[in-house]
């Protein structure tokens, strides 16, 4: 049971996933285009979710839906899905919000900053130029809760996994491996190289969501003292 139909955001695989799920595939690897047409399904199944889903979840370039199979069949969900698709296909999605991430760079903060300028032939000001530089989207949520999955981030500062993890990483922690940037939303163990860090709470498990950051969103760093990192943290108990 495999459903291809070509164009835009109609252009998905529709695939069984085990015997309860399909699975939206719009492409392959980390994409802004496959991710747009990945939050554009995740909007519509949050607000108009159909008869028979139970729930879905998002990835770089897919949507899994969960079904009961008592109410719906696989053959059904794929019509209902290529139905939502076809007007989604006329619709346009919501403008992107723009979150600013202020972050204390090096010393106790980032104590990998220093590898990561060497590994590349720059100063830790050129890192930390390049950082802040760019524009980050949120292409998912996982590993622990609030964590982001980022693309976006220059090649120039792309460094390799730490070859021994660290045991404790504080929450807030912004990171490198490899072609990819992100940050710890709470403290948990971890192999990244560690470049700086951020007062603001990633994960509030008293507010709803309990998360600061959705997919899709894009990421913009800000680089901060460590006077003001200390007046953020207070600021933010």
């Amino acid at each position: 049971m495999g459903h291809t139909k070509a164009g835009g955001l109609s252009a998905a695989n529709m695939l069984p996933f085990g015997e309860t799920a399909i699975m939206v595939e719009f492409g392959k690897g980390i994409d802004p285009v496959f991710h747009s047409r990945v939050k554009a399904l995740s909007q519509y199944l949050d607000n108009h979710a159909f008869a028979g889903m139970v729930e879905y979840v998002a990835a770089f370039a897919s949507v899994t839906v969960f079904y009961d199979p008592v109410s719906i069949t696989g053959d059904m969900v794929i019509a209902r899905l290529q139905a939502i698709l076809a007007k989604l296909e006329h619709e346009e999605t919501s403008e992107a919000r723009v979150v600013e991430i202020p972050v204390c760079y090096g010393g106790e903060f980032g104590p990998d900053l220093d590898f990561v300028a060497q590994h590349n032939g720059l100063t830790t000001d050129e890192v930390v130029e390049i950082h802040t530089g760019g524009r980050y989207l949120v292409y998912m949520l996982g590993f622990a809760p609030g964590f982001p999955y980022l693309g976006g981030m220059s090649e120039r500062i792309a460094a390799p996994r730490r070859q021994s993890p660290r045991p404790a990483i504080p929450a807030g922690t912004v990171g490198i491996a490899g072609m990819q940037t992100g940050m710890y939303p709470i403290t948990t163990p971890g192999g990244w190289q560690l470049i700086g860090r951020t007062a603001v709470a990633l994960f509030r498990p008293a507010d709803n969501p309990p998360t600061l950051l959705k997919s899709g969103d894009i990421i913009r760093f800000k680089a901060i003292t460590p006077e003001e990192y200390h007046t953020l943290k207070g600021a933010d108990k």
